[in-house]
C-alpha cells in the first residue's frame, strides 16, 4: 500500500468515526452543588427582605435536586413551591405564563396533569441550554418570582 492510499485509509476511519458519535450529543446538567448556589442565592435574597419562603431547585427533567425552608415559611408552601419548580421545568417557561394565560380567561389550562400554574417558577439556563428550573413559594406571586430569579441568575440564565 502506497503513502496515499494509506492516509486515505486513515482519514477514511477518522471520518468514519466521526459520524458515528453524530447520533449522541452533548448535554449540559445543572450539579448538586449549583443547585446549592441557586438556593443559596435566592435564600439570601428573602433573608434580605425579611421572607419565610420554600426554595426548590429541580433538573431538567422536573426532579429534585435541592430544597430548603427557611425558618417561619408556611406548611402550604411546601408542596407549591415543589409544584412552581417542576412546572418550570416540564414547561421550560416561567410559571408567570401560566398565570397570565388563565387571568385571560383560558382556564383549560388548569386541565394539564401535575402542573401548578402559579408565579413564582423559572427555569435554568446555561449557555443557552436547559438545564433545570428553581420554584419558590412563601410570599406573593410576583416576589416568589424576583427571589426565584436571583437564584436562577447565580448559576445560569432564565431565558435562552
Amino acid at each position: 500500500m502506497n503513502k496515499f492510499a494509506a492516509f486515505a485509509a486513515v482519514l477514511a476511519l477518522a471520518v468514519a468515526a466521526r459520524m458515528a458519535g453524530a447520533e449522541v450529543g452533548e448535554k449540559r446538567f445543572l450539579t448538586i452543588e449549583g443547585a446549592k448556589k441557586a438556593a443559596s442565592a435566592a435564600a439570601a435574597d428573602a433573608k434580605r427582605r425579611g421572607l419565610p419562603v420554600v426554595i426548590v431547585v429541580v433538573d431538567d427533567g422536573g426532579e429534585l435536586l435541592y430544597f430548603e425552608r427557611l425558618d417561619g415559611t408556611q406548611t402550604g408552601s411546601i408542596k407549591v413551591g415543589i409544584g412552581k419548580a417542576r412546572t418550570a421545568a416540564q414547561f421550560k417557561r416561567p410559571t408567570r405564563f401560566f398565570e397570565e394565560q388563565i387571568k385571560s380567561g383560558r382556564i383549560v389550562t388548569v386541565a394539564l396533569p401535575d402542573f401548578t400554574p402559579l408565579q413564582g417558577g423559572v427555569p435554568i439556563f446555561s449557555a443557552g441550554q436547559f438545564v433545570g428550573a428553581i420554584g419558590v413559594s412563601g410570599d406573593s406571586p410576583q416576589v416568589d418570582e424576583e427571589i426565584a430569579t436571583a437564584g436562577a441568575a447565580a448559576v445560569g440564565e432564565t431565558s435562552r
